[in-house]
Formats: structure tokens, sequence, C-alpha cells
């Protein structure tokens, strides 16, 4: 028996791999979207960690207020959102886009007179 000399190495299907590889890395990297800035934050000895407690506000379009998908009258909804303490909650309204502007703004209007200082509006992009 004779052997043949290995002359010649067939790239054609490493280069297959590599463009299918190439591939899947591009699909993914498209669904990865990082929007927060970059920031190397500094080191302290004293480490405190701050425990903010999140609720979400939502408003339907008839007027139906709930509290972590809680149904309330607006009465009610004032009461939980008193109980709640204003510098370390994050309250997020969700609001219908049909929902009349006075609905709203008594919900804002009373985070406001509770000196809630993190309040966000969700909205789609």
């Amino acid at each position: 028996m004779r052997r043949e000399r290995f002359e010649k190495m067939n790239v054609v299907p490493f280069i297959d791999i590599v463009l299918v590889l190439l591939v899947i890395v591009l699909a993914t990297a498209t669904f990865v979207t990082n929007r927060a800035i970059k920031v190397d934050l500094p080191k302290a000895s004293s480490k405190k960690k701050e425990e903010k407690k999140s609720v979400v506000i939502t408003i339907e379009k008839t007027g139906n207020y709930f509290f972590n998908k809680k149904p309330l009258s607006l009465t009610q909804l004032q009461c939980e959102v008193s109980s709640l303490d204003p510098q370390k909650t994050v309250v997020s309204i969700h609001t219908d886009k049909e929902t009349p502007f006075q609905f709203f703004v008594d919900v804002i209007d009373f985070l406001k007179s509770r000196n809630f200082a993190n309040v966000s509006i969700v909205t789609k992009q």
C-alpha cells in the first residue's frame, strides 16, 4: 500500500464554519443593546445598599386605577400611596393613551403634594 503525501489542506469547510459563526454573532448582536452610560465608579470603604421600593400605578382609559395590579378607587389609591416613603419609593405610571388627562393630573398632583421625587411615566418606544 502506498501513502500519498499530504500537500494541500481543504479550507472550504473551515470557511463555511467561520461564516456561520459570523452570521450568528451578527444576528445576536442586533438584539443586545446597552443604552446606559458606562461610568467607572469609584470605590469607598463604607458601603451602604440603597433600598428602593418600586410601585406601579396604572390608569385605564375608563378611569379605573390600579396599584400594583390591584384595582382601587382614587381615594383608596391615595391612602396606599400615603403609606409609602417618598424618598425611597420609585413610582412608575402606566396610562392608556386615550385616558382623559384629568385622571392623570389627579395622580400626578397627589404625588407632587406628597413630595415624591422618583416618578416615571412609562411609554412605548
